[in-house]
């Protein structure tokens, strides 16, 4: 990839769509692709079409999806699986059909099978049953994978696709209805303390593990791979290490300066009962992760109290 290479990267305002911005502007790649939502509507495969036709790109990291946490995912599957599949079939095609030297296509972590052996290793893809509290994104998630494995095999064209784990950061979705743990966790926090509540409720025992990267390290790995990885088939990008939600949670009570206590709603869902990675295969090719999990909570919680919203 040259400084002067056109890089299209495709949900740019969102968590990951933003930390890849900043790097790659960072590292000096100056004729970057950004559309927002209202320039471009992802669904409209004649809009993206036209997209691809008048700017070429050389590179696509396709970082778009409608995502949210499990109340969200489990609320609105056909949202999910409708929106995500139109997202990826008109970013994929569109790309292949104007010659994209390269494209990255951006998983996750719940495209493996909820039972999973841990840690969970690339060709676990397919051999058991999903969550179902995320299954409609997961199933639209692993139709992007296969379609650019697809591309690949047919046409031979260079189209890699990367999963995730559970990722947090700037520009992290805080909303307490849609958002992930980890951001929900900060927000909840943040008002007990302010109230000066004695105590928090959270969903679940506590006992479920996560993984848990900052989005800063997955736009390290991407830009790492997009220069040195080629193969069609997928591949992890996670820290390796877990934690329970309880400790995730009694870590952020500290970094947020709560002094109650915490009680857990055993009759909400913990999802999966674990989540972790193997991500041996991207430690081999030479990326390991850097930024520690309290470091990236505190960072993230700094960052938000800054810039939240009402």
């Amino acid at each position: 990839m040259k400084p002067t290479d056109a890089i299209y990267v495709a949900g740019h305002r969102g968590m990951v769509g933003s930390a890849l911005v900043r790097l790659l502007r960072a590292q000096g790649f100056n004729n970057l692709l950004l559309q927002t939502r209202a320039e471009l509507d992802l669904c409209d495969p004649r809009a993206v079409r036209a997209f691809y036709e008048n700017h070429r790109p050389t590179y696509v990291l396709i970082a778009a999806a409608k995502v949210g946490g499990i109340w969200a995912n489990n609320t609105q599957p056909v949202e999910f699986l409708s929106e995500n599949l139109q997202i990826e079939l008109n970013l994929i095609n569109g790309a292949y059909a104007v010659g994209v030297k390269k494209l990255l296509f951006l998983g996750s972590s719940c495209v493996y099978p909820k039972m999973a052996p841990q840690p969970m290793t690339e060709d676990a893809l397919l051999s058991g049953s999903l969550e179902p509290t995320n299954e409609a994104y997961a199933l639209a998630k692993i139709c992007g994978i296969r379609l650019c494995q697809a591309y690949a095999r047919q046409h031979g064209a260079n189209f890699i696709s990367a999963q995730p784990t559970n990722l947090y950061g700037p520009e992290d979705n805080f909303d307490l209805e849609t958002s992930h743990v980890l951001p929900a966790l900060i927000h909840k926090f943040h008002l007990a303390r302010e109230k000066s509540q004695k105590s928090i409720t959270l969903w679940g025992t506590g006992r479920a593990y996560r993984e848990f990267l900052h989005v800063d390290d997955l736009a390290q790995a991407c830009l790492f791979l997009m220069e040195t990885y080629d193969s069609p088939e997928l591949i992890n990008v996670g820290c390796g290490r877990d934690i329970t939600i309880r400790e995730l949670a009694e870590l952020i009570r500290d970094v947020t300066g709560f002094s109650g206590e915490i009680e857990w709603d055993a009759a909400k869902p913990d999802g999966t009962p674990r989540k972790l990675l193997d991500v041996s295969k991207l430690t081999k090719l030479g990326w390991q992760a850097k930024v520690p999990l309290e470091e990236g909570i505190r960072s993230t919680y700094q960052w938000w109290v800054e810039h939240k919203r009402p």
